[in-house]
């Protein structure tokens, strides 16, 4: 599907990184070059703020898919839209999808993974997308494994590649079975070469079991692996993408990102019904502790620098975020009858849009900043 839209209200405000200089006026928050490199803007806490969030509404970007057009989709709240996301000791910029565009101009960012990493291309396509004419952008949507944003006043694109295991997972096996190709990059990374920007994520689909697990068996160095554990495969894959990163960026072009594992909201704090944050440190996701342990000791011994877009525990607070039944289940609206039926068809994974994605990318935005003030210092 090839998008071009009307026209609509632009998204304003200043984008600055800041540290606070000990008063509580706004005009006292210090200019990037002198915000303190030991910030952590991962540490922080959710404020209600109707006045400044959210940055766009879902019309203004009628491209956003059924899987997370909450309120398209008959969601009765909407409150989870209106908080802010407050650092501790410094403060986020303030988004500005023209000052964004700015800084992207000339360049390609691309963003590859899973459903989630999708989630976040929906989310940066919409912020950049409701900031310009709609006739000055264009969204290519071709499959949902493959889409672009354009906006051509600024000669930049932002890709989504689908790629939930960064790995291949060949399909083309006689009697269907299906191998993940431990050694072997995605078939898509070819056209990742060049980027300026790079984003990736694995994780969730290294989890699957039972009729969601993806794969039949692992294929390593040419030979066929059935008893190995996910967890060491997953550290294999890893150290592929890790080889391929390292041999083919060049880190003085190009920015390479991991986002961390987005928490998922079930048991004891299933998001479903849910209005409000939590509230306090009680909740600790259930995702695999190895899984993530696997991925940042990967990252560390890298030679090409890594960001980590490090936004597990800030999105673990959000039980009240995910779409849960006012979604789509394989390419499908859940019907009358699957929306009573929540704790077989909740989704709790996915972010609703506007939503929680748009912190990831401000966050994703102001870390690239900080880096490069810290470069000019």
């Amino acid at each position: 599907m090839h998008y071009n839209g009307s026209e609509h209200q632009n998204v304003s405000g200043s984008v600055f990184v800041a540290a606070y200089n000990g008063t509580d006026d706004d005009d006292q928050w210090l200019p990037l070059k002198e915000l303190k490199t030991e910030c952590n803007i991962y540490d922080g806490r959710w404020v209600y703020d109707p006045n400044t969030s959210p940055r766009y509404n879902a019309s203004q970007c009628p491209f956003l898919s059924d899987q997370v057009s909450c309120q398209k989709n008959g969601r009765p709240d909407s409150d989870y839209e209106n908080w802010r996301w407050e650092a501790n000791g410094c403060k986020i910029p303030s988004w500005s999808g023209k000052e964004i565009l700015e800084k992207l101009r000339g360049k390609r960012m691309v963003i590859v993974g899973d459903s989630l990493n999708r989630n976040q291309w929906e989310s940066l396509s919409c912020l950049l997308y409701s900031s310009i004419p709609s006739a000055k952008a264009s969204i290519d949507i071709r499959n949902g494994r493959h889409m672009i944003f354009k906006a051509k006043d600024y000669n930049c694109s932002v890709e989504f590649y689908w790629s939930p295991f960064l790995v291949e997972l060949d399909n083309t096996r006689p009697n269907n079975v299906k191998l993940l190709n431990l050694d072997t990059l995605s078939a898509t990374s070819v056209q990742w070469l060049g980027a300026d920007v790079m984003v990736f994520n694995t994780g969730h689909w290294w989890t699957h079991r039972r009729k969601l697990q993806a794969w039949d068996a692992f294929q390593q160095e040419g030979m066929v692996v059935q008893n190995l554990e996910a967890e060491t495969a997953f550290g294999m894959a890893m150290k592929t993408w890790a080889y391929w990163i390292d041999l083919n960026v060049d880190p003085a072009r190009t920015t390479v990102i991991f986002r961390s594992i987005s928490p998922e909201h079930k048991r004891e704090q299933w998001c479903y019904n849910q209005t409000q944050p939590i509230k306090d440190d009680s909740y600790i996701s259930s995702f695999p502790r190895s899984i993530i342990e696997i991925a940042e000791k990967t990252i560390g011994e890298m030679r090409t620098p890594v960001k980590y877009l490090n936004i597990t525990k800030l999105s673990q607070y959000r039980k009240d975020a995910h779409p849960t039944v006012y979604t789509s289940k394989q390419g499908r609206l859940l019907t009358k009858e699957q929306r009573e039926k929540p704790q077989e068809y909740a989704d709790c994974n996915h972010w609703c849009l506007p939503g929680l994605p748009d912190t990831w990318n401000s966050l994703l935005f102001t870390s690239i900043s900080m880096e490069a003030s810290r470069n000019i210092s």
